[in-house]
């Protein structure tokens, strides 16, 4: 059987992705970076265990560029659709990306 563990925190990820189009207070920026580049870990670390390469090498360049530790400053025009594509593909990544469940008669 398989499970998708990431299917929640990619939701509320994309979802605060596509709310990060609007004008809002920069802490919310903040903490949407945190939220995304968090899910994209999560989602490499599942997709490196089901060897989903293209995965891992899709949700790195996410992670990086929403790693709030290094914040990429780049202007409103441009991140709105950087935030918009990372949606779709926060979205895509809760659906077809899966997880085999341990003790289902294969290998996790």
């Amino acid at each position: 059987m398989r499970i998708r563990p990431h299917l929640a925190p990619c939701i509320i990820a994309a979802s605060m992705a596509l709310i990060a189009i609007a004008d809002l207070p920069y802490g919310y920026y903040t903490l949407m970076r945190l939220v995304v580049c968090a899910t994209a870990i999560f989602v490499i670390v599942i997709a490196a265990k089901s060897r989903q390469m293209w995965a891992v090498r899709l949700y790195a360049i996410i992670g990086l560029l929403f790693n709030p530790l290094i914040p990429i400053h780049l202007t409103k025009g441009i991140w709105q659709p950087i935030d918009f594509l990372a949606a779709a593909a926060l979205v895509v990544a809760a659906f077809t990306i899966k997880r085999r469940e341990a003790g289902a008669g294969g290998k996790a």
